[in-house]
């Protein structure tokens, strides 16, 4: 077999795009109600990604698509941390 390691793929919740993991963030909620970001993908519960980008993100709190999906109420402050998330995500790229 060849060396080449195979990509996860995600699909956003808002666009239905497929695109890998690494580009997107998770949104999770636990047992007990909570809705938060998880970065590491990792955390237990039911979790929607998103794609790290400020139109998606601003399209996702204008439809409510993040507390359909997760069937749960999302907090204001939860797409300011994901818009803050995907500023830097964008100075990163530019190398600022």
């Amino acid at each position: 077999m060849s060396g080449m390691k195979k990509i996860p793929m995600r699909k956003c919740v808002v666009t239905g795009e497929m695109k890998p993991k690494k580009e997107m963030i998770r949104i999770v909620r636990s047992k007990e109600g909570e809705v938060s970001i998880d970065p590491t993908g990792k955390k237990a519960g039911r979790g929607a990604y998103i794609t790290l980008d400020k139109e998606c993100i601003l399209l996702a709190k204008k439809k409510n698509v993040l507390a359909y999906h997760l069937k749960a109420e999302i907090n204001d402050s939860l797409y300011e941390q994901l818009l803050q998330l995907a500023e830097k995500g964008t100075k990163a790229e530019n190398g600022q």
